[in-house]
């Protein structure tokens, strides 16, 4: 009496799924230097973006590791306040605009009372995806990390670094509620337009003596 041998019927996968195979496993083989260079690529900016990351980045870089390579503290002060400096410069007056559409300002009124001033750009601009997240990612995290740096500072008693810190969470967290405002007040402005561009639309409509003239056929 012989033993049967029943296989399973084993179809082969279709083009379409062995495509989506190696899709995955690309995506997951794709290191992350890679990922960060085709993410740079899709920003509308990408050389702005870039400059943002380095600037906003490098100050807390240079915190955390520069006396591993200097005892010089002086040296190792004067180029965080000189890259926090640049940061504050690009995110006012650069990174803002080209990013997310938004610039602020101070400027002196009448009376001699210094007042924020807030640029947004034309709301039909398309503003990346990519360059914004990053942008706002950033531009919440970097305080909150300059404050968790101020509080390690202050436990260890290190008064020194707790003035460089609190420098950089000025700096810092002046662009972000600045930002802050300007978005709101951008979003504000847009609804307000459009409110009042719905109402008087509707208004003027119907005060139209000529309108059912010019609606029929």
């Amino acid at each position: 009496m012989s033993d049967t041998i029943i296989q399973p019927d084993v179809q082969p996968p279709t083009p379409g799924e062995e495509q989506t195979g190696n899709t995955t496993s690309n995506q997951q083989q794709e290191s992350l230097p890679q990922s960060l260079y085709r993410r740079l690529l899709e920003s509308a900016h990408p050389i702005a973006l870039l400059f943002y990351l380095i600037l906003r980045l490098s100050p807390l870089i240079i915190y955390l590791f520069g006396l591993w390579f200097t005892s010089n503290y002086i040296l190792f002060f004067i180029v965080v306040i000189l890259l926090l400096s640049a940061d504050f410069w690009n995110v006012k007056n650069i990174a803002g605009r080209l990013l997310v559409g938004l610039r602020w300002w101070n400027e002196t009124n009448d009376v001699g009372k210094s007042v924020l001033v807030f640029e947004t750009a034309d709301p039909s601009r398309h503003i990346n995806p990519i360059d914004s997240k990053v942008f706002w990612f950033l531009m919440y995290i970097c305080p909150i990390v300059w404050i968790l740096f101020g509080i390690m500072a202050l436990l260890k008693l290190q008064f020194l670094s707790l003035i460089l810190v609190g420098i950089g969470i000025v700096l810092t967290a002046s662009n972000t509620m600045a930002y802050t405002k300007c978005d709101k007040f951008g979003k504000a402005n847009s609804f307000a337009t459009d409110v009042f561009g719905s109402v008087t639309g509707n208004v003027f409509d119907r005060m139209n003596p000529f309108k059912g003239l010019f609606n029929r056929q």
